[in-house]
């Protein structure tokens, strides 16, 4: 598997955000989905020893956004749902899965989840994402390292 594009300074991938996440993000180009494996971390609690959702939100945004910047396809976020179905708890493994679910012009669809150690499904996602203009999408691109 291919690593997939990053900026360092992100708060879910970047390598040099001293209090981000930095994920790592891979893409199976056999199933065509982004994959990445996290560890939940106490630091991101939203209650004692739970993770909180909006961190796994986070997550499931990046994972989907992911699916398609392997594809070389920079976009923004429009809109997202997400399900949550079971807590998360400090400590546990998170497996999490985005693909792209189709696409008309500049709208890109996806869907995404995350899976325990358990191989429980405790979130799921789904979410829209635009190609900017020219400008934009060039400053994405500059970004990514």
């Amino acid at each position: 598997m291919k690593e997939i594009a990053r900026y360092s300074g992100c708060f879910v991938c970047g390598d040099r955000n001293e209090i981000g996440l930095k994920a790592r993000f891979y893409f199976d180009a056999d199933r065509g989905r982004a994959v990445s494996d996290i560890t939940a971390d106490e630091l991101y609690a939203g209650y004692k020893n739970i993770f909180h959702g909006g961190i796994t939100s986070t997550l499931l945004d990046e994972i989907m956004i992911k699916s398609l910047l392997a594809e070389d396809i920079f976009v923004v976020t429009a809109e997202m749902t997400v399900k949550f179905k079971k807590p998360v708890y400090s400590g546990d493994r998170l497996h999490f899965e985005g693909w792209k679910t189709g696409h008309k012009g500049p709208l890109y669809l996806t869907e995404g989840k995350a899976v325990n150690q358990n191989g429980e499904t405790v979130a799921e996602a789904s979410g829209k994402y635009i190609r900017p203009a020219a400008d934009l999408t060039a400053k994405l691109r500059g970004s990514v390292e």
